[in-house]
């Protein structure tokens, strides 16, 4: 199949009717639906799990690894936003590596953001099916990875609006505990709960100071921290099904970005005022470490179903976001054309139905080769992240004249062109800054290799294409 050939003035993808047909997308998600996808698939595990391992490498100084990863973010998105709102796509920042970069960027981009999303569908699903096995021992955790894989296919399968009430429903359950928590750790800090006294600054500032691992554990505590924002950019690829896109973006891209900011700084600035940043309990758990304080008794299994409810949550979303993005790359010649079928709902089902399938798959490697294949695949997956926005960076630096030029901004980057150029010297900085660490420098050189083999998959492609039309009566 030859792609579809790029008109010199940039027009945003077409969209679908509410009741589509064919290969066209339906609409219908709103700005709250939107909204809550992002945190949905952004504020999982790595929040509720794993913010304690950056406390026990940076101590309270944590916050400030955390401002700087916000910062980072707050950037990225806004670039992204300025792309989206002007050309919004289901493709979103792979269509505008496409458009800004090269065909080459557009292909490499998007099949390495799904690959990246597959892979963590398995590790969210695995999770999951592990502790409801514990509560329901009598269930196989096979059998448990198949009904959820199941039913989310089916959730996914649905109406797109309908599916955007049910990700916005599901996701407020934990964005309403990690609002709990913050209400909960306030009042403890300030000593209003029954028992409890004043901790003041000593946490804070004692136990060996604000920073007691210095500059460089500010420096781990990053390489931790950043990727636990990664999924936020999913808000770009939903908004293409919403019924006025630009105005949709704007809003839903700007209010995703600072409630994960206020949700994650808040809730690790509680975490390291009530407890001592060394307390072993904050690696093992950092929310149950801070409420058992309040001395509820079930709080453990209230738990367990947040962190079931966050990574099932965060499947949901992946599972939309690794559709959207399959689909994107078919329709512009850059996957089979199977993904391109859309069920009367506007859902596409080979898209739908090939990501269920890769999830199963993941799952499947999750328990076969948990210490050997799939660990390799997803130290690929974290530093990719860092890959996806460098191509954001530079898509928006690229693309910026040619929206100008045709008239189509509506939302801008901020001090553009030179806060542009800083935030792509951020993210190179940052890549420079995983090099100093042996994991980090694992996790970069599997994302350069997956990328560098999907390069590789295009150019082969690109090869074997020419000479078919070579081939074809009538051309030379």
């Amino acid at each position: 199949m030859q792609p579809t050939p790029r008109p010199d003035a940039l027009t945003p993808e077409p969209r679908g009717a509410d009741e589509p047909t064919g290969e066209q997308l339906g609409t219908g998600l709103r700005v709250r639906h939107l909204t809550m996808m992002g945190l949905g698939s952004a504020i999982g595990a790595g929040l509720f799990l794993g913010a304690g391992a950056g406390i026990s490498l940076a101590g309270p100084a944590i916050l400030v690894s955390y401002v700087v990863a916000g910062v980072l973010v707050v950037l990225v998105m806004r670039m992204l936003a300025e792309m989206a709102a002007a050309l919004p796509s289901s493709g979103s920042f792979s269509t505008y590596a496409d458009e800004g970069i090269g065909r080459w960027a557009g292909f490499t981009l998007g099949w390495l953001y799904w690959a990246t999303l597959v892979l963590v569908l398995g590790v969210e699903i695995t999770g999951a099916s592990q502790i409801i096995h514990g509560w329901l021992p009598v269930l196989p955790q096979w059998a448990i990875a198949l009904l959820l894989v199941a039913a989310f296919a089916v959730v996914n399968l649905a109406a797109v609006r309908n599916f955007g009430e049910f990700e916005f429903w599901f996701a407020s359950l934990k964005v309403a505990v990690v609002v709990l928590f913050l209400v909960v750790g306030a009042l403890l800090a300030l000593g209003l709960l029954p028992g409890s006294e004043p901790v003041g600054t000593s946490n804070l500032l004692g136990h060996g100071g604000f920073a007691p691992q210095g500059m460089g554990g500010i420096a781990a505590g990053l390489l931790v921290v950043v990727f636990a924002f990664g999924g936020i950019e999913i808000v770009t690829i939903a908004a293409a099904e919403s019924r006025d896109p630009r105005r949709a973006i704007a809003a839903a891209a700007r209010s995703v970005v600072w409630r994960i900011l206020l949700f994650y700084i808040g809730s690790v600035a509680v975490m390291v005022l009530v407890l001592p940043w060394d307390a072993p309990e904050l690696v093992a758990g950092p929310f149950v470490a801070v409420l058992s304080r309040t001395g509820i008794p079930a709080l453990p299994l209230v738990m367990e179903i947040v962190v079931v409810v966050a990574l099932l949550s965060a499947f949901n979303a992946n599972v939309y976001g690794t559709s959207r993005m399959s689909y994107s790359l078919a329709r512009r010649g850059d996957g089979p054309r199977a993904l391109l079928r859309v069920s009367r709902q506007g859902a596409p089902v080979g898209a739908v139905g090939l990501s269920v399938v890769c999830a199963l798959v993941s799952v499947g490697l999750n328990w076969l080769l948990p210490d050997t294949l799939l660990g390799i695949l997803l130290s690929a997956a974290g530093a990719s992240l860092i890959l996806v926005w460098v191509f954001i960076a530079v898509a928006q630096i690229r693309l910026r004249p040619r929206l100008e030029r045709d008239g189509l901004l509506t939302v801008r980057m901020w001090g553009h062109p030179w806060l542009s150029w800083a935030t792509l010297g951020l993210l190179i900085a940052f890549m420079a800054l995983m090099l100093t660490d042996a994991d980090a420098r694992g996790q970069l050189a599997s994302a350069v290799c997956l990328c560098a083999v999907l390069i590789g998959i295009y150019a082969v492609r690109s090869v074997v294409r020419r000479r078919r039309a070579g081939r074809l009566p009538g051309r030379g």
